[in-house]
């Protein structure tokens, strides 16, 4: 859909860049298919801050997308392509042949009158859901399942695919975008396509206001605060914090770990790549 930037009438604007959204559906989103939703600000059932840095921001519906497709060799046709302002990715209003309608990530590519359908034997193409051990390995597929019947986990975000590399007995070999490469069972379904709006990585907030409407606070440096206030605070002049980097109450940087070993690790067959 593109990138859309302003003429630089404030300084603003000369950083701004969004995603052209003028191809989207421009209406109300699918009333039985919308659900309201409350903002805690942060805070906890006392009142208290308990999440620093939250608060405010447009009020947001959130639509019920079917991350299951259970319905099995029913036709389906895309009525419209919609935002979402819950997730990163677009989503799609599909209505069956029966006339039950639902939303679901839409992939790319994806067009409005389009056909899909979710089963054993339905066609190798673009938003068709089917098991993994019916799609052909090096097959881009998105909104994985980790358990059979368990609703797709994994790739559900802008822009974002598993690759399909191969099998090994009743297992799907995929590889993720963070490069884990792990084993899945092959009769997980998955849809085929990677994820919508993959020029959501280029936007540029452009000001601070944006982070407020998107429910984002301030967030003060720790190195300008009071030695009283974080312990990168103090010193005389501007100072990089003299040690390495913690939180307000001395906690590292790089986080408590908090992760146990989880019932699939011994699936993983090579870890993520770390970042530099």
């Amino acid at each position: 859909m593109g990138l859309k930037t302003f003429k630089p009438y404030t300084k603003s604007n000369r950083g701004t860049v969004i995603v052209n959204k003028s191809s989207l559906w421009k209406g109300r989103s699918y009333k039985p298919l919308t659900r309201g939703q409350t903002s805690t600000g942060g805070r906890n059932n006392y009142g208290r801050i308990t999440s620093r840095h939250q608060g405010g921001g447009q009020k947001h519906k959130f639509r019920i997308v079917d991350f299951f497709r259970k319905k099995k060799n029913i036709s389906a046709t895309v009525e419209r392509i919609e935002y979402d302002p819950n997730r990163t990715a677009y989503i799609a209003l599909i209505k069956y042949d029966d006339n039950e309608r639902n939303y679901i990530i839409c992939p790319q590519s994806l067009k409005v009158g389009d056909k899909i359908a979710s089963g054993k034997e339905v066609e190798i193409k673009i938003g068709n859901c089917l098991e993994l051990k019916d799609i052909p390995p090096g097959t881009q597929v998105h909104n994985v399942e980790l358990l059979p019947g368990n609703g797709g986990k994994l790739a559900r975000s802008a822009g974002s695919s598993v690759t399909l590399s191969g099998y090994d007995d009743d297992y799907a070999i995929i590889k993720l975008s963070s490069g884990e490469t792990r084993k899945v069972r092959s009769d997980c379904v998955a849809t085929i396509g990677a994820v919508s709006n993959a020029d959501q990585k280029n936007i540029k907030i452009g000001k601070a206001g944006r982070n407020r409407w998107r429910g984002k606070r301030p967030q003060t440096r720790g190195v300008a605060m009071n030695p009283v206030d974080h312990p990168h605070g103090g010193g005389e002049g501007k100072t990089s914090g003299g040690r390495s980097p913690v939180s307000p109450w001395g906690q590292s940087a790089k986080g408590l770990k908090t992760r146990r070993p989880q019932r699939s690790d011994k699936l993983i067959i090579s870890r993520r790549k770390k970042r530099k």
